[in-house]
């Protein structure tokens, strides 16, 4: 998968999403400042999210339009929208600022009306959010415009999975990946489940990722470990503007340590590789082979009294104890000296 300039998939590094989302707060000037910071704290790219209040709901006060049994409980799903929703015109400037920041921008489009407006501002790729996983249409139309589509499973069963997946491929569009998810905010870290990961690149032949509602750094490095390609967290300037997702969301400082912690990991995991580097030749110095730990005269056998496995390494190999045990000596040797078949019959 290609976004933009960057190559996603194995062996490339994980590409990380700063998502802005509603961090914003309702001032374009923090959303620009947002964007700056994203940059500084390592993010490969900076994720909106498209939508009204009018697009992506209705304004009822009816019982199903309330939320229950999360941070937002009692709010009226259109009021939060109305406090969360990013401008359409902003887009283009938040947009154009993250290219001078050298940073990939798109979006999750919540209508076929905003996947039109971000082909208009030529979107690299789609994020399809979790909760839209079961939007059929909308995955088609998405995938139809032939970009990389990425889609959270944060509320998937394995049907609305494989739906999804059917709905992007029957538009001929196999530029797809996969982001584990828990809908929860925070999210427990005893549900992030992180062996989805290399299941579900397995078993629907995608990248894989995470989408993280967790606290702290330790579910993407585990994510990491588990071969995730894509790492998407919300990003916030400063946690004290509040706001909707303020409470799940990273600081600069804390984005900037994950990014690192990441990074150190990818590094940690390596290849697979069984030759030695220069350094681990080096280290070979204190390992054990075989010496001679009395004075041996001309003419005595090798015993394990006389010839042992000790450190340093620069004797016989131990493996060829058991062949010089009971061998004469052909001349003295000194305790100390290193172990050659040259010193026996």
């Amino acid at each position: 998968m290609k976004i933009g300039n960057k190559v996603i998939g194995a062996p490339k590094p994980v590409f990380i999403i700063a998502e802005l989302s509603a961090n914003h707060n309702g001032s374009i000037g923090t959303a620009l400042k947002t964007i700056k910071a994203a940059k500084r704290a390592g993010a490969d790219c900076i994720k909106l999210q498209t939508y009204t209040p009018d697009t992506i709901t209705i304004n009822s006060t009816k019982k199903d339009f309330l939320i229950k049994g999360t941070i937002w409980e009692g709010k009226n799903l259109y009021n939060l929208y109305e406090q969360a929703y990013t401008p359409w015109e902003w887009h283009q400037a938040l947009f154009e600022a993250a290219a001078e920041e050298g940073l990939i921008c798109f979006s999750s489009p919540f209508d076929k009306t905003a996947v039109d407006f971000l082909e208009e501002l030529n979107a690299p790729a789609y994020k399809i959010a979790s909760f839209e996983i079961t939007d059929i249409p909308l995955i088609e139309y998405t995938a139809s415009k032939g970009k990389p589509v990425i889609i959270s499973t944060g509320i998937a069963e394995q049907e609305d999975i494989e739906l999804a997946l059917e709905a992007c491929r029957r538009m001929g569009n196999n530029d797809i990946a996969l982001l584990k998810c828990t809908s929860s905010y925070p999210a427990p870290i005893e549900e992030a489940n992180m062996v989805m990961i290399k299941d579900l690149s397995r078993r629907y032949n995608v990248i894989s990722g995470l989408s993280d509602h967790t606290l702290g750094s330790t579910v993407p490095i585990v994510a990491t470990a588990m071969g995730a390609k894509i790492i998407e967290k919300h990003f916030i300037l400063d946690k004290s503007i509040g706001g909707p997702d303020a409470s799940f969301s990273m600081d600069e400082q804390e984005f900037t340590e994950m990014v690192k912690a990441v990074r150190d990991a990818e590094k940690a995991i390596g290849k697979v590789d069984y030759t030695l580097t220069e350094k681990q030749k080096k280290g070979r110095d204190f390992s054990r082979s075989l010496y001679v730990v009395e004075d041996i005269k001309a003419g005595e056998v090798i015993t394990e009294k006389n010839v042992r496995s000790i450190r340093p390494g620069f004797g016989m190999h131990p493996k060829n104890l058991y062949k010089l045990l009971g061998s004469t000596v052909i001349a003295d040797i000194e305790k100390g000296t290193r172990v050659s078949f040259d010193l026996i019959e």
